[in-house]
């Protein structure tokens, strides 16, 4: 079983930066792949970054690819989400979570966290 807790949102303007962060309960969080996600309102949530278990391997969505970055620390047993230039359009709450494999599909991740909202006004 393992815990999630995210946070780190704020109200930002457009071009600025934030770190999100999410810390895991538990002695096996180097176990799982790591992912944040994002849900705007009225639309489905979708896969921002993923990183392997070592944080050798990492995946970003197009729309994010050069301006977030995803990292882990597993002795601290937490996952952050570099954002930087930052559009109106990464509006959303913001959620990481953890399953058995670096994926894209939020039905394979297995813990959530509870979300942490982000703001970017223009």
């Amino acid at each position: 079983q393992v815990q999630l807790v995210d946070s780190g949102g704020g109200l930002v303007q457009a071009g600025g930066s934030l770190r999100l962060s999410c810390a895991a309960s538990g002695r096996t969080f180097s176990s799982y792949a790591m992912g944040w996600f994002r849900q705007a309102p009225g639309k489905e949530r979708e896969f921002v970054a993923g990183i392997s278990r070592s944080g050798g391997p990492i995946n970003y969505a197009d729309s994010v690819k050069g301006r977030f970055t995803i990292s882990r620390d597993n002795p601290k047993n937490t996952v952050y989400l570099q954002m930087n230039s930052l559009k109106p359009e990464d509006t959303a709450v913001y959620y990481c979570a953890a399953g058995k494999v670096l994926t894209p599909r939020a039905r394979l991740y297995d813990y959530w966290g509870q979300g942490t909202q982000v703001t970017v006004s223009s």
